[in-house]
């Protein structure tokens, strides 16, 4: 009955990793055409469940906004069903909402239609699409639904033997007494056949909701298995097959050498000091012939580093390794390229609550924050600028991974790691496959062109920029921001509590 009563919650609700651990929402900034727009899509905690979509416009002049989830890639892509029709805020008209059904798992997309003063135009958003949890139906839901439908089921016995028993009889007589012998033995009968039909549900229903566990379970944070080699080679792949569970269907396995590249590489390792998070190295391990990924460390202290592994299958779904490492001395090369490394001082309570991080050279990276508080599960902008030494707007910030800033959420017991850029939490070659509307699977050199298209990617940048993103829980936070000037990558933190 537990089992059946997850399963019928899944039915009847109808009312609304992951590239990241523990912060399973999407946050986008964008242009639809002529419209800037700030999108917000919060997934449901189970699958099927509607999840919502948030639409902001940065101008006045959007109309309407109309929403449909479809599939990343293939056919699923070129085949919207009837869209949802968002509606408008009645205290800020730039600001839409809309719900979405979300009915399978996997690299999914919100493709979003706007009508304004300037025409119509169309943004797409690649959201992960996964079960989080099972839910259990109220206990006085599940009597209900239980009484009813044990109490419909059995009903058919009477029936039947009503049937038999009254067929035979004219109006107004009494039945033959075979009819009634005859109506006890149908009775009997049916009371066998309802029986085996309540037994036969409920295995049925026990099925699915095994079914719907084991896929919630598989797609918890798939785990890393990390190795060091000679010293300060070390080897990262997951722990078993990683595999993408389907509600109905076959699973499928992701394959090491099948993923697609993001920002140029296919894997972004994260190692953190913990529990302190006193020290960050971003670095980028290259495919080894075993289907595992390996880079050489650069020199680090010994001590225990959290793992966080970011890797995207060929259908733009995003996946995050996480583990932990015990490391010795480590005697290796300066980083370099696009490797990157962080020293600092580690997270203490309270909070210092500091808005300006100092560069080497002498340089400041501000982070413009007010004096509000921040609260969890809310849409905004991570607003920073970068300073030179004498208090002037720097001029000398250069594309770091095609992107004009990276930056990497931590919150302080480990549980929510979010790699995110200034369009927002997406991987940014799943959102070139959005855009692109490709039918096709895309090869490996085909997304590294892609990944090498973004904004920014040749261009001088001004001296701010922005992260949308929404603290998922309440509590303290620590926030990398990485920026590359004069060719050399360089890291500052913020700390944040999160109401």
């Amino acid at each position: 009955m537990r089992n059946l009563s997850k399963i019928v919650f899944l039915l009847i609700s109808s009312t609304f990793v992951h590239a990241h651990v523990g912060s399973p929402d999407v946050y986008y900034e964008g242009d639809a055409g002529p419209y800037h727009l700030f999108v917000t899509v919060r997934l449901p905690k189970v699958i099927p469940g509607a999840g919502e979509i948030e639409v902001r416009s940065a101008s006045p002049d959007v109309q309407s906004v109309q929403a449909v989830l479809l599939h990343l890639t293939g056919l699923g892509s070129t085949l919207p069903p009837a869209p949802s029709v968002a509606q408008r805020s009645k205290d800020d008209p730039q600001f839409f909402v809309g719900n979405l059904w979300f009915r399978e798992f996997g690299a999914l997309q919100v493709r979003i239609e706007v009508d304004g003063s300037k025409g119509k135009a169309e943004l797409s958003v690649p959201v992960a699409s996964f079960a989080r949890q099972s839910l259990s139906m109220d206990r006085g839901l599940r009597g209900i639904f239980a009484f009813f439908f044990v109490f419909l089921t059995l009903s058919v016995v009477p029936i039947a033997g009503a049937l038999v028993r009254e067929s035979g009889a004219a109006p107004g007589t009494v039945p033959l007494g075979s009819n009634r012998r005859l109506s006890r033995i149908v009775m009997v009968m049916a009371l066998i056949v309802a029986v085996a039909v309540l037994q036969l549900n409920r295995s049925w229903w026990n099925a699915q909701a095994a079914t719907y566990a084991r896929t919630v379970n598989i797609l918890k944070q798939p785990q890393a298995e990390t190795t060091l080699l000679n010293g300060n080679r070390l080897v990262i792949r997951p722990v078993g097959r990683l595999v993408f569970p389907r509600l109905n269907g076959k699973d499928r396995e992701v394959k090491m050498d099948e993923l697609i590249p993001d920002h140029g590489h296919l894997m972004h390792l994260f190692l953190i000091a913990s529990p302190g998070m006193q020290r960050l190295w971003h670095l980028h391990p290259d495919p080894d012939k075993s289907g595992a990924f390996a880079t050489t460390l650069p020199a680090m202290p010994p001590g225990q580093y959290q793992v966080f592994a970011d890797i995207l299958d060929k259908t733009g779904f995003p996946w995050t390794l996480v583990g932990k490492i015990d490391l010795p001395q480590i005697n290796g090369p300066a980083t370099g390229g696009d490797d990157s490394a962080w020293t600092g001082s580690p997270l203490a309570i309270p909070l210092s609550g500091t808005t300006v991080a100092q560069l080497p050279d002498g340089a400041r990276i501000v982070w413009e924050r007010g004096n509000a508080s921040i609260n969890a599960d809310v849409a905004a902008g991570l607003n920073f600028r970068v300073e030179a030494k004498d208090g002037t707007l720097a001029r000398d910030l250069e594309p770091y991974m095609g992107m004009a800033a990276h930056a990497e959420v931590v919150r302080s017991d480990l549980s929510v790691f979010a790699h995110i850029h200034p369009a927002g939490t997406v991987p940014m070659a799943a959102l070139s496959l959005a855009q692109a509307g490709k039918t096709t699977q895309p090869s490996a050199s085909a997304s590294h062109e892609m990944t090498m298209q973004m904004p920014h990617s040749h261009s001088s940048l001004p001296p701010d920029f922005s992260f949308a993103y929404g603290f998922p829980h309440p509590g303290d936070y620590r926030i990398f921001v990485q920026i590359k000037r004069s060719g050399q990558v360089q890291t500052v933190v913020f700390d944040a509590h999160v109401q």
